[in-house]
């Protein structure tokens, strides 16, 4: 059975937190396919869990907004042909999901503009480069 997911700081979410549905997978795989109960269907209700604190929380319903139905994130994994693995892996893509939406936003940038000297030198640098090709375009008379 897959544990908890560990998100930022503390926060931590409980395998409990976690509804399970399992189906038949779709593609190839003969008569196994047609049997077994492998795609893993996992759901997490982000909106009503109580282990993740209010800031991330917000952040995280904010960003994945798109992905939401009434506050609940569902993930389908039938890539594998067995039910333990596809579990496996719809929970690692829940939890890079969620680490990623709860990250902090990236630092504001500052705009700056070039030094002096840096604008000298680049236009320097052009002026040379222009006179090497220009030199190579002349007429030499042998």
């Amino acid at each position: 059975m897959p544990g908890p997911i560990h998100l930022r700081g503390s926060a931590v979410i409980p395998a409990t937190e976690f509804n399970w549905r399992f189906s038949r997978s779709s593609g190839p795989g003969g008569q196994h396919v047609n049997t077994s109960s492998t795609a893993a269907e996992l759901s997490f209700d982000l909106a009503g869990s109580p282990s993740i604190p209010e800031p991330l929380k917000q952040r995280a319903l904010d960003r994945l907004a798109g992905r939401l139905v009434d506050g609940v994130i569902t993930i389908r994994a039938e890539e594998h042909r067995s039910q333990l693995r596809n579990r496996e892996a719809a929970r690692m893509r829940l939890a890079a999901l969620l680490t990623e939406a709860t990250a902090p936003p990236p630092k504001q940038r500052r705009p700056t503009k070039p030094s002096r000297g840096m604008r000298e030198r680049r236009l320097e640098n052009k002026r040379h480069r222009s006179e090497i090709k220009r030199s190579r375009s002349r007429r030499h008379d042998y």
